[in-house]
């Protein structure tokens, strides 16, 4: 599987309809899936699940983790994409909101995020989702930023919680 996954190639940065965008996750999952079978530690399934999802949502600019490194602090991880910023406090961001509350957070214009933080300038929507151990305790975020506005749906939200929860079972060890 070093090749990727099996999905029609898409041009990077094009917004596709949303019933496109969701066949391409249902698509690519089986295959994400499969590549990181057995797999118990965290950040190779980061790695893989980084490049896969990059082949796989061609809206976003970038795709990647970011872990928590300490009981307020979140470090990046795994990504494809341009340069992340490389430390966030669980005070700022659509990141920290998320590590901090444990919820989805789908914002569709990252401009009317009040303490945003412009990792990428570009960037204009954001779709970042929890990561938690066995315990419930929230381990990491994947962050999914997009140049475009409204670039991500509560469906798409919906399909890759379910791909997370598939891929960093109560096996996985973190740290």
């Amino acid at each position: 599987m070093s090749e990727g996954i099996a999905l029609e190639a898409a041009p990077r940065g094009v917004l596709l309809p949303e019933i496109e965008r969701l066949a391409r996750i249902e698509e690519a999952a089986p295959q994400i899936l499969a590549a990181i079978s057995g797999e118990d530690d965290p950040i190779v399934i980061q790695a893989t699940l980084a490049s896969l999802l990059w082949e796989t949502l061609p809206q976003a600019s970038w795709v990647g983790f970011y872990r928590r490194v300490a009981p307020q602090q979140l470090s990046v991880g795994p990504y494809q994409g341009a340069m992340g910023c490389l430390h966030i406090a669980l005070d700022r961001g659509v990141c920290g909101a998320c590590a901090r509350t444990g919820e989805v957070q789908l914002v569709p214009d990252v401009r009317l995020f009040p303490g945003h933080i412009a990792c990428d300038d570009s960037t204009l929507s954001e779709l970042v989702l929890p990561i938690r151990d066995p315990s419930g305790t929230v381990q990491a975020v994947l962050d999914l930023d997009s140049h475009l506005l409204d670039a991500f749906s509560r469906t798409e939200a919906t399909r890759l919680e379910h791909l997370l929860a598939a891929a960093f079972p109560s096996s996985v060890r973190w740290p």
